[in-house]
């Protein structure tokens, strides 16, 4: 019985002990993603003398798919974000108009945060844009994680010059997110916080991101709710459709 025991725990051992750092990043992402999803949630952005919280609805698709209706406050009500590949279109409700975000665009605050519209862009930037590699391993919250650098592919047009990341052993939520500029110097910091059950997956139901060089800023994400696997009209990823989202 203690022999079969020893081999039991040995394998266990060795199978959690195997995982390659991209398979660990990808199997990260694609939990928080899968086939589809749909959620509900709330920005808040925190500053030194003011806070202003927005109300959002999101539906994605894979990769390359990704929608996300303003619900709340009052002005900016209809307002609409659609991803396509490379692509984010702004539906504007008091223009009736959809414009598709220039390149010039694409470093600026979304919506007022500390997120950029490059950052809805990159959603799977961690997996294909960059090479991976574990440096360690340390607690985060009282959970186990792997601690892994991020290095930018030389073809890879990204604006950092590493990233490092905490990913739990057990149920790869990503906890915590270094941001590095080229000159590797850290500037933004990324943490998840009160994880919940949505669904069948554990995940951080709230999200701090934190720019550090301005001290009292920060962008607080909280979902409310969040469902995987879900069947979401091909329509809704369309230029022609996103006026009609609700």
């Amino acid at each position: 019985m203690k022999i079969l025991l020893s081999t039991t725990f040995l394998f266990f051992y060795l199978f959690t002990n195997s995982q390659t750092a991209y398979e660990i990043i990808e199997k990260a992402d694609s939990k928080m993603r899968g086939k589809s999803s749909y959620s509900e949630m709330s920005i808040t952005i925190v500053r030194p003398k003011w806070q202003k919280v927005m109300t959002m609805k999101n539906w994605s698709m894979g990769n390359d798919y990704a929608v996300s209706l303003v619900t709340n406050p009052a002005k900016e009500k209809g307002s609409v974000f659609l991803k396509r590949g490379n692509e984010v279109w702004n539906y504007l409700p008091s223009l009736e108009r959809t414009i598709k975000l220039p390149p010039s665009m694409m470093n600026q605050s979304f919506m007022g945060t500390d997120l950029t519209n490059d950052d809805l862009v990159k959603q799977s930037s961690m997996v294909v844009d960059y090479s991976h590699k574990i440096i360690g391993e340390e607690q985060v919250r009282e959970l186990k994680c792997w601690k892994l650098e991020l290095s930018p592919k030389q073809e890879a047009t990204v604006v950092w010059g590493k990233l490092v990341v905490w990913i739990d052993q057990k149920d790869f939520m990503q906890l915590k997110v270094e941001f590095y500029d080229e000159d590797l110097e850290i500037v933004n910091l990324m943490e998840g916080y009160n994880v919940q059950l949505f669904g069948n997956k554990k995940l951080p139901s709230k999200i701090e991101f934190i720019p550090l060089d301005d001290e009292g800023n920060k962008t607080i994400i909280e979902y409310k709710n969040w469902n995987f696997d879900v069947e979401i009209p091909s329509n809704y990823f369309t230029t022609q459709y996103v006026s009609r989202l609700k």
